[in-house]
């Protein structure tokens, strides 16, 4: 289990995160919602231990992350960020076997072949000899993911993390559920993801429990009924919606109001 005590983190007098206690267990998907500067990221940053932590405490699995040397933390847990450029011209197949870095490498054939396994877990086998830089969007994001699973794929660690920083922000709608079924069974097998998610109702589908963040603060954090309620998203997003019942399952369904948001007048001289 990663635990979090009162995590905060400042850049001169701003404040990005303040005072979150926070828990994600093996085997679960926690999914972090918030408005654009949120802290949504930085949250990210500091449990993942991609930035040092400046106040507060992180424990993993009973250990202090400070303990965990890069190399050490690289077998326990993997990031994906919200970009990732990469301008060699490297095939997809590569970018994805850089995800064994922290095993060593293996003679290129095996490498290969342990990339293409991992490229066909995201649907995107086909593009294994593509040039990286050529691809879409959204087949990047996919291609990195594969990457980033193949790192944590790859450790023999009892418990896992995996960090997903908005992991379907460039996908048309069926590739982002073909993502989060893929993760629903990484959590399967016991692994723990943190993603952050801009679709309230991908996440409500999706995970098991729920962060809601305004300002730095968690606003709510829980089951995804109790959280992803109108009046949660009304204060997290100034954003007015109807809950509909599911006709298929229990999961809220959130509908924006025919007037969602305040409406911006044009400027005029």
């Amino acid at each position: 289990m990663i635990n979090a005590r009162q995590l905060t983190w400042r850049v001169g007098k701003r404040t990005l995160v303040d005072g979150i206690d926070l828990q994600l267990q093996p085997g679960e998907l926690l999914a972090v919602l918030g408005a654009n500067g949120a802290g949504k990221s930085s949250l990210l940053k500091i449990l993942s231990g991609q930035w040092p932590l400046q106040d507060g405490a992180i424990e993993l699995d009973g250990h202090p992350l400070s303990e965990f040397s890069r190399a050490e933390l690289a077998k326990v847990r993997a990031v994906m960020p919200q970009s990732s450029p990469l301008h060699f011209p490297f095939r997809a197949w590569e970018v994805v076997a850089l995800g064994r870095t922290p095993y060593g490498r293996k003679r290129k054939a095996v490498e290969k072949h342990l990339a293409l396994e991992r490229l066909r877990l995201t649907g995107t086998e086909h593009l294994a000899e593509r040039s990286f830089p050529t691809l879409s969007g959204g087949e990047m994001q996919r291609v990195h993911l594969a990457r980033v699973l193949h790192q944590l794929l790859s450790s023999t660690a009892e418990h896992r993390y995996l960090f997903l920083d908005e992991c379907t922000s460039s996908l048309d709608p069926a590739h982002q559920h073909q993502v989060f079924q893929l993760v629903q069974q990484l959590t399967a097998q016991k692994i723990g993801v943190l993603a952050i998610v801009h679709d309230i109702n991908l996440a409500a589908q999706y995970a098991d429990r729920v962060l809601l963040m305004k300002a730095g603060r968690p606003l709510v954090v829980g089951p995804v009924q109790d959280c992803l309620t109108p009046a949660n998203v009304a204060e997290a997003f100034a954003l007015r919606t109807h809950q509909l019942a599911h006709p298929e399952a229990d999961w809220p369904l959130l509908v924006a109001q025919r007037e969602p948001v305040e409406r911006l007048s044009p400027a005029t001289h």
